[in-house]
């Protein structure tokens, strides 16, 4: 399972255009960003479901809150480090793979899940196998890509977060409010199934269990597609050639070379700041607009789903794209071009909540959704782009240890607690 380097392996095509051809590297993006589709599908349906959740186990704001956050977030992030340095030495798409199997697999047993423990059980292996995906697979981008394009890959492969909200949005509210227990037990008679429509209490399974079902088990074909598709690259592909030769980096070491890096610390805990708000409003967005606005879960589901989601994944392609294109002039817009686009979603945000009426308080949503999410692309683009293949993967792995553990751990906590 060790991954050859590029000296050993002998180019492909040129170095500086990255590894293989102008086509299969837009494969890749495409399967990888597929890859972080799912893995955002799986991570954030709870979102969209946390009304009928709520209602089914009879809990709390606060429960949900911890259910949606800590409960994900704890061992994603101490697990994600481990795997990375894992990553470092190993082929980076069979890691990639198992963990898009077993984060699969623990979304659809979410559904079939018979109390709210077990909910949290099932959610802790979501997190577990979703800690996985995103180290490894922003290693083998830097060395499908040059240095030079990297910032418009790595917020490629950001997209996975607006789109994967947008089609949970899609799919879980729709599906958690048209596929309940009888109407499927009807489906299943109808097509002549009748021992498996009168084998379950179908009556009272929920849509929101069939949601997490549906989502979760198509996971397994990416999975498969990944493993059978994607080639291990050679490690360090896009480096210099003196750094390919390299011995592998001490844990110690990764961390020590880190500590020298200010703009690093400085980006991941911007980073940090927006998580701890995207994720403390995502969680109960869905609900906002049911309680506020009086709207049904599947319109509301897909208002700030597609409409707030759209816009978020415009933000996340053009914050790269734009770095990419000004870097020759403005070097440090990686850095401050998040921080702009923050400082302004603030009070759109603002205005947003507060308006009286939906179709009021969607325009600046939008605008604060485009503006807030510029920081995604170059938190990967930064945390890869500090140091060489030895240690990308675990620079990664600390940001996102960082970001999910303060962001994603606490946003949807304190928001569930202060509701």
């Amino acid at each position: 399972m060790s991954t050859v380097t590029a000296a050993s392996a002998g180019p492909a095509v040129d170095v500086n255009s990255g590894f293989g051809s102008k086509g299969y590297r837009s494969y890749v993006m495409s399967a990888l960003l597929l890859v972080y589709v799912f893995n955002f599908i799986d991570r954030s349906i709870i979102n969209i479901l946390t009304e009928p959740i709520k209602e089914s186990f009879q809990v709390e704001d606060w429960q949900m809150g911890l259910l949606g956050g800590p409960m994900f977030a704890i061992l994603y992030t101490v697990l994600g480090i481990p795997l990375a340095r894992v990553a470092e030495r190993f082929n980076r798409v069979w890691i990639i793979t198992g963990s898009v199997a077993l984060w699969s697999l623990m979304t659809a047993l979410c559904g079939i899940a018979p109390t709210f423990i077990m909910m949290m059980v099932f959610r802790i292996g979501v997190g577990i196998g979703e800690a996985g995906c995103t180290p490894p697979a922003q290693s083998l981008i830097a060395d499908y890509y040059r240095p030079s394009s990297r910032a418009t890959a790595v917020s490629v492969y950001a997209l996975g977060v607006p789109f994967g909200g947008m089609l949970a949005a899609i799919f879980g509210g729709s599906i958690a409010e048209q596929l309940d227990g009888p109407n499927i037990q009807a489906a299943l008679t109808s097509w002549g199934m009748t021992g498996l429509a009168n084998g379950f209490d179908w009556q009272n399974f929920e849509g929101w269990r069939a949601a997490f079902v549906l989502v979760g088990l198509p996971g397994l074909l990416v999975a498969l597609l990944v493993r059978t598709t994607v080639k291990e690259p050679p490690r360090g592909y896009t480096d210099p050639p003196s750094m390919q030769k390299l011995d592998p980096v001490p844990f110690s070491a990764a961390l020590k070379l880190l500590g020298s890096k200010p703009t690093y610390w400085h980006v991941v805990i911007g980073a940090t700041i927006a998580s701890f708000v995207g994720y403390g409003v995502a969680q109960f967005s869905t609900s906002f607009f049911v309680r506020t606005h009086d709207m049904s879960l599947q319109t509301a589901a897909l208002l700030f789903g597609i409409v707030v989601g759209l816009m978020a994944s415009i933000g996340v392609f053009s914050s790269g794209f734009l770095a990419d294109k000004m870097a020759k002039r403005h070097p440090t817009a990686l850095a401050w071009l998040p921080a702009l686009g923050m400082t302004a979603s603030v009070p759109l945000y603002a205005m947003g909540f507060l308006a009286g009426n939906v179709w009021l308080a969607l325009p600046p949503l939008m605008a604060a959704a485009v503006l807030h999410y510029f920081y995604l692309g170059p938190l990967y683009a930064v945390a890869g782009g500090v140091v060489d293949s030895r240690t990308r993967a675990t620079s990664v792995a600390i940001a996102l240890f960082i970001v999910t553990l303060l962001g994603y751990g606490l946003g949807p906590l304190l928001i569930g607690l202060l509701s």
